[in-house]
């Protein structure tokens, strides 16, 4: 391995950990084998909350970050139905309950594919936008009204894979370009609905031609570093 020519690495993002904070650690790793500091940058965030394929490039490599970003991704998601919470997904409590004794599995399979194709999105508040200089998310926080414009994202395909009708939960998957957020999908879908949803698990499965399959165990990776040859 090279570090300096560039090597794309890609893990599986563990539960609760920022992608700022998975990166950090490799790079630690990369750098420690290396004996020098090895510059990296990822292709593209994860929420906390969400696990999966988080790619990482090194070196020159993090030159062609904004190309990879442009991949499609996809992602398995949960949601459940009958409630909203402010940031669309489990790191805040419920907010608000609505009716979903109406919603059937045909119902939800049929309201999924309003939203394939080019949509409209207005991102969550509680996200990583560009307010006036300062990310959104610091601002909700604090307990401030933020106000995000719709922006036109693509989504390639959406389909149900499981509703629990007792506890009224659905199972999705979707592929969708750069700037899609499945938090804000989730909220989508429950209004679709004539109900609230939010999410409470979220994997990517697929970034580009990189599969959770292809990704290095978080945990394991510096076993795994430990065997490998490096070249400065």
């Amino acid at each position: 391995m090279n570090f300096k020519e560039g090597e794309i690495i890609a893990i599986n993002k563990p539960y609760r950990l920022s992608s700022f904070g998975a990166l950090a650690h490799i790079r630690f790793l990369c750098s420690k084998k290396a004996g020098l500091k090895v510059k990296m940058g990822h292709t593209g965030t994860l929420d906390p909350l969400a696990t999966g394929v988080l790619v990482l490039c090194t070196g020159k490599m993090t030159k062609r970050i904004e190309e990879f970003q442009a991949h499609t991704k996809e992602y398995v998601a949960t949601l459940q139905l009958g409630a909203t919470t402010a940031s669309y997904d489990m790191e805040h409590e419920v907010d608000a309950t609505y009716p979903s004794e109406h919603i059937t599995k045909e119902m939800a399979a049929d309201v999924l594919q309003q939203f394939v194709g080019d949509i409209d999105q207005v991102p969550p508040s509680f996200s990583a936008c560009n307010v006036n200089g300062k990310r959104a998310y610091q601002l909700s926080r604090k307990g401030k009204e933020v106000e995000l414009q719709p922006k036109q994202i693509h989504i390639d395909e959406i389909e149900l894979l499981d509703f629990d009708d007792i506890l009224k939960q659905m199972r999705i998957r979707v592929v969708c370009g750069k700037g899609t957020y499945i938090r804000a999908l989730a909220r989508d879908i429950g209004c679709a609905l004539n109900s609230g949803a939010y999410l409470t698990a979220l994997c990517r499965t697929r970034s580009g031609g990189i599969r959770i399959e292809d990704c290095h165990d978080y945990d394991s990776f510096e076993q795994w570093l430990d065997e490998q040859d490096i070249e400065n």
